[in-house]
């Protein structure tokens, strides 16, 4: 391939052509379009918000080095899609895969009131999903943009090598065909089309049907602020049968980077009556907008005294009207990372998650 000089702009797009000969503003225009999708291609591919900023930090500086060897034969987009994909492949292949609770051991049957972070595993974190749209990235594209950062899909994908990774991602949620993905990851259709169809076997195994985007759309309006507000509300309250009335039989809640899990009724119930209703502390709330799905951030203030203390995303599955699962993301660096305070004022009143939301 003959690279266009800068001398040949002509024939490019005007933004582009000034990029190309050192205009950084220029580069800084072609790229902000595309910034936030990118930026959730990272994430999926990596499983936490702090990769995706660094992944996608390295790309758009590897981008904007090699800006001048691009010759405009595919887009821009399919160009950017190619280095943020190879720059998440290159992390991925020097990292633990992220993990869930549930892929170290089996559900406690009891509370474990004592338990402890576990610090070298690499966690599944959350995901800010506010700016993402509702629906698919290309008309082909069989995942909408909010179903593929669903905590279900991203668990499930980083179950994937890191190349079926990647090419479900680019075709089945960005809708880019077999041969652009081949060009991209420097392979074949026919390894691209092996490594989709093991990827599809894994994902169609571990994710749920209907999806959460599905679901919430099934659901009654008011139904759903029950559910999220009930929540919040039961925490603040102590109120165990208040919470086990949301519940669905087979719930699970697990709380990253805290190793044990619980599922079914009875061991969520004896673990909420033992830590979060009774021992923690006092709790506040506000509702948050989190991996496409109904989300509470929790504050707690442990001594009565001062103000409440960022604490955790909770992140809920909801099925047939009920919780299915509690995913407690424990860390006040996931709160201030989906647009919320650190603290709140010691005088913020119970229930506060109904007159805020993330943006």
């Amino acid at each position: 391939m003959t690279a266009i000089s800068p001398a040949e702009p002509a024939a490019l797009d005007p933004v582009l052509a000034r990029a190309r000969v050192g205009d950084q503003r220029a580069f800084a225009e072609l790229v902000a379009p595309l910034r936030r999708e990118l930026h959730a291609h990272c994430y999926r591919m990596l499983g936490s918000t702090h990769d995706a900023d660094d992944a996608l930090q390295e790309a758009l500086l590897r981008a904007w080095r090699g800006l001048a060897r691009f010759e405009g034969r595919s887009s821009v987009r399919s160009w950017l899609y190619t280095v943020a994909t190879r720059t998440c492949l290159d992390a991925v292949a020097g990292r633990q895969r992220r993990a869930m609770p549930v892929d170290l051991g089996p559900a406690s049957d009891r509370a474990v009131p004592d338990d402890r972070p576990v610090a070298d595993v690499a966690w599944l974190g959350p995901y800010p999903d506010a700016g993402l749209p509702d629906g698919p990235a290309a008309p082909h594209a069989r995942y909408e943009q909010r179903e593929a950062v669903e905590l279900a899909f991203v668990a499930a994908l980083q179950h994937l090598p890191g190349n079926q990774r990647a090419a479900l991602l680019l075709f089945e949620v960005l809708g880019f065909s077999a041969a652009e993905i081949a060009a991209m990851m420097a392979t074949s259709v026919t390894s691209v089309n092996s490594a989709l169809a093991r990827a599809r076997r894994i994902v169609a195994d571990r994710v749920p049907a209907p999806s959460q985007q599905r679901t919430l759309r099934q659901l009654n309006d008011a139904r759903l602020r029950q559910l999220v507000d009930g929540y919040a509300t039961a925490l603040e309250n102590g109120d165990a049968p208040a919470l086990v009335a949301l519940l669905t039989e087979d719930v699970t809640w697990s709380m990253p980077p805290i190793p044990h899990w619980y599922r079914g009724l009875a061991a969520v119930t004896d673990f909420a009556r033992a830590v979060p209703l009774t021992s923690c502390g006092q709790w506040r709330h506000l509702r948050a907008a989190a991996n496409g799905q109904p989300t509470v951030a929790s504050y707690l203030r442990r001594d009565g005294q001062g103000s409440f203390l960022a604490w955790s995303v909770n992140v809920l599955t909801v099925r047939g009207g009920r919780i299915a699962e509690i995913t407690s993301f424990v860390g006040e660096d996931h709160v201030i990372r989906i647009g919320l305070p650190a603290t709140l004022p010691a005088a913020a009143p119970a229930q506060a998650h109904a007159e805020r939301t993330a943006t």
